[in-house]
């Protein structure tokens, strides 16, 4: 049985770990799946990739509040999808190639690891091997809800929709989340006609609750939102599918072509058999962690959507330096710094947010004040047109610090980074919107207006 110093289980941020250091270390590299992880194959770039086509689809619709009169000629889906994938896939055969043949000291098995105890994996190749240390980054998978003759009616997730044959006319979009956002944005820029069932009132529930309804407001305009809907049957018709439902007006059906299920992920402990390894794990199957991403077995790591509650690959990356330091470290530890975990929805409009909702912060019993300013308040703004879009801070009154920041509009991911960076370094509201230059007329505007909008003591 062969052993090894260190051992891997997952290549999307967990790749990212053996360095020059480690060039003595024995390491094997375990992966289920196509290497490279979520993010890269089938989560954050390719969906923005197609997010970015699609504001451009969506551009000319817009365009006629600006006095300029344009169209969509078309929509080439295979050319689209294609450019992305062609992109994409080498970078995941070259990763693997990399590390497979042009790393000594590494050893890469491509199948479903296994724990038999904490110091022993079955490799899914047919071989079991032993390690010193071992680093779990084996990521999440899309949750497949339980619904009656689902899995007979055929189906799509985020792994799959991306690489569709050809674009259908209709879709239905099971699911209220930013993925499930995002897609509907995606799809339906590209002409597809949209149906978003979800079980709340809202989509995008977890973001604070103004910015939820905003949001919902706005996708009522451009989607069939069905909300409060219960889904209990899937069937499979001569075009498509359909989905029974119960909702507030008692039963209903709704059908389309493709149906894509974006109801959440779960993480992959039980693919792991995770507990043959005395891992302690959460109700929701994630592994605990301490701050230094440690187990309850000392000398296995984990990091990434199977213990992050975040589901992001910038907290993965960062996770990933952790756990890199504290394998060469393990005297001299780092803990990580979830203090403030920015998050973005690539939909239209974007939304941004970092930190405490208002109902958290009100949930906390937290002294807070708040702070809006609107897109149509400031010239940039004036400019695009924009009638929706707002910023909303959140701070404590007695320090000015920022308590959260909550943004829905044109580029809100870029827009919101200053706020990030005050809350990060402790910079105060005040010295923040008076202490520098704000270029004008441009979209940052916003947020100095925000800051300077907040009723502090």
């Amino acid at each position: 049985m062969r052993h090894f110093d260190l051992v891997i289980i997952g290549t999307g941020s967990g790749n990212s770990i053996p360095n020059e250091a480690m060039a003595g270390w024995q390491i094997a590299i375990l992966e289920k799946g196509t290497f490279g992880g979520t993010c890269l194959n089938v989560g954050c770039i390719p969906t923005k990739m197609f997010v970015h086509t699609a504001d451009q689809a969506a551009a000319p619709a817009n365009a006629k509040k600006l006095g300029v009169d344009a169209h969509l000629d078309a929509v080439h889906w295979p050319a689209i999808r294609d450019r992305i994938f062609n992109r994409i896939d080498p970078i995941a055969e070259g990763g693997r190639n990399w590390r497979a043949n042009e790393n000594a000291n590494v050893t890469v098995y491509e199948g479903t690891a296994r724990f038999i105890d904490a110091h022993t994996i079955d490799t899914g190749t047919g071989e079991t091997i032993t390690a010193d240390r071992i680093v779990v980054a084996a990521g999440s998978r899309p949750t497949i809800p339980e619904i009656a003759d689902i899995e007979t009616t055929g189906y799509h997730t985020s792994d799959s929709i991306m690489r569709l044959d050809q674009l259908p006319e209709s879709l239905i979009i099971l699911g209220s989340g930013f993925i499930a956002s995002e897609f509907a944005h995606v799809f339906s820029s590209f002409g597809v006609k949209v149906t978003m069932i979800a079980r709340s009132n809202l989509l995008l529930r977890h973001e604070d609750l103004e910015i939820a309804e905003r949001f919902t407001e706005i996708a009522k305009t451009k989607w069939d939102v069905r909300l409060q809907r219960k889904t209990i049957r899937a069937e499979k018709t001569t075009t498509g599918v359909r989905l029974h439902m119960e909702g507030p007006d008692g039963a209903e059906t709704v059908e389309a072509d493709q149906l894509l299920i974006a109801v959440g992920r779960q993480p992959n402990t039980d693919l792991l058999d995770a507990k043959n390894a005395d891992i302690d794990l959460h109700d929701d199957g994630r592994i605990k962690v301490d701050e230094y991403q440690r187990t309850s077995q000392n000398h296995i790591l984990a990091l990434g959507d199977i213990s992050s509650d975040y589901q992001l690959k910038h907290v993965a990356n960062h996770e990933a330096e952790i756990v890199q330091h504290n394998l060469l470290n393990p005297d001299a530890p780092k803990p990580s710094d979830h203090r403030f975990v920015p998050a973005a929805v690539f939909s239209s409009p974007q939304i941004a947010s970092v930190g405490l909702t208002e109902e958290e912060a009100k949930a906390q019993g937290i002294r807070y004040v708040t702070a809006s300013q609107a897109y149509a308040s400031i010239a940039y703004g004036w400019a695009m047109e924009d009638t929706t879009g707002f910023a909303k801070l959140i701070a404590d009154p007695a320090t000015g610090q920022l308590l959260g920041a909550h943004i829905i509009g044109p580029q809100a991911s870029t827009v919101i980074q200053p706020l990030i960076q005050a809350m990060s370094f402790g910079l105060d509201a005040k010295s923040m919107a008076q202490g520098q230059y704000w270029i004008h007329p441009a979209m940052p505007e916003l947020v100095e207006n925000a800051l300077l909008n907040l009723p502090l003591d």
